[in-house]
């Protein structure tokens, strides 16, 4: 590992901004505290949408921590050097994102300390057991990995660690996708699509996460990015984001080709209300072709529009996960196709939901954890790209 000299005005900034980290992380356990307190009546979720905003934030953090170790796959298992000198800051970030996420599936239990149970008490027909292990897998994997990226004497096994870390990070995403695909209680979900979907977004958002990192470990550090560099992620980000757009549109394709569906499709896509509009404008332009215009438009494609692209697809990806999860629990089962349901439980009815200030305190500061590692780690392990290093003609790119 190389070191670094830090001058005393970068090292307040860092205890600062590690700082803020940890006080944002603060307010989100308080958070939680606040509604295990007095139950979820403070919140907007209800015995219809059980998974509220608190969920948006920790899926949203799970899939891009997987999709994060992208820059590490390309790197160590298809030997990329531009991608392997990345592979440290992508594995810590996978750490960091994962660590945040579960964080906040854990406090939104309402009763966090029930996890014990599932511990020891292990039921291998539920998808959600399996993505215990799944997790904690993904954690010792990543610290493998790192820790033959960061030893020298275990440099030999970077490949071997970064091919397990490669399928396994494919195998928890297809069981994030397959808690969903297998919930055949609601109208959105129950597809063998979820999963690849959830694994092409996944590439999407974790090499926006990555990109918006890297850019500010440059800046903190005052350096520049080799722009052929630049231009080479840039351009896969946009591969992913198309990607992605394909994947979600053969997936409501797909059930509006049934009958069944139709009517959840009608609901997600145009009378909704709040649904269509965060589809549209929220995912699609926003999150979708908005980017894709700041990335291939020739007279962009600098690094305040790559920062840019990055944080719109972030955004985009919260709001086409608020539209999957919330929107999906709103709309009501088909219990009896052709027939109109109707009961005192609301059957039948479009459930109302308004997420509430102790939610968005949750999830934000499940991010704050996600931040708060990723800066120590990068602080202490000393992560930042060296690509002057690099054997002459890897860039694969003129200047």
């Amino acid at each position: 590992m190389q070191s670094t000299s830090f001058s005393r005005l970068e090292s307040r900034y860092f205890y600062a901004f590690a700082a803020a980290c940890a006080m944002v992380a603060g307010i989100g356990y308080l958070a939680s505290h606040y509604m295990e307190e007095h139950g979820h009546i403070v919140t907007g979720m209800n015995n219809t949408i059980v998974w509220g905003m608190p969920h948006v934030f920790a899926i949203f953090m799970i899939v891009a921590a997987s999709g994060v170790l992208n820059v590490a796959s390309i790197g160590s298992v298809f030997g990329k050097a531009v991608y392997k000198a990345r592979a440290p800051l992508s594995g810590l970030l996978c750490i960091g994102l994962l660590a945040g996420g579960l964080m906040v599936l854990m406090l939104d239990l309402g009763r966090p300390d029930r996890f014990i149970v599932a511990a020891t008490h292990y039921n291998p027909t539920s998808v959600f057991a399996w993505n215990v292990l799944l997790y904690s897998g993904m954690f010792s994997l990543v610290a493998i990995y790192l820790w033959t990226l960061l030893e020298k004497r275990f440099n030999s096994w970077s490949k071997p660690a970064g091919l397990m870390v490669f399928a396994w990070r494919f195998i928890l995403t297809t069981g994030t996708g397959l808690i969903f695909a297998f919930l055949v209680a609601r109208q959105a979900y129950g597809s063998a699509l979820l999963p690849p979907m959830f694994i092409v977004l996944s590439f999407a958002w974790g090499l926006a996460v990555f990109l918006l990192a890297q850019a500010a470990i440059y800046a903190w550090n005052r350096e520049t990015l080799d722009p052929a560099i630049l231009k080479r992620m840039r351009n896969l980000l946009g591969v992913f984001i198309i990607g992605a757009l394909y994947l979600v549109a053969a997936y409501h394709l797909t059930n509006l080709y049934f009958a069944k569906q139709t009517g959840f499709e009608r609901f997600i896509l145009v009378d909704g209300g709040t649904y269509p509009w965060l589809f549209w404008a929220g995912y699609v332009v926003f999150g979708s072709l908005l980017p894709l215009l700041l990335i291939y438009h020739p007279s962009l494609g600098k690094t305040r529009s790559v920062v840019a692209a990055s944080l719109l697809v972030i955004i985009g990806s919260l709001a086409l996960l608020y539209v999957f999860i919330i929107g999906g629990q709103a709309y009501p089962l088909a219990i009896f196709p052709g027939f109109e349901a109707s009961s005192s439980f609301g059957d039948g009815q479009i459930a109302a939901y308004k997420p509430s200030l102790p939610e968005f305190l949750l999830g934000i500061g499940g991010i704050g954890v996600a931040l708060l590692i990723t800066t120590v780690g990068v602080r202490v392990f000393n992560m930042l790209p060296h690509d002057a290093a690099l054997p002459q003609g890897v860039h694969g790119e003129t200047h």
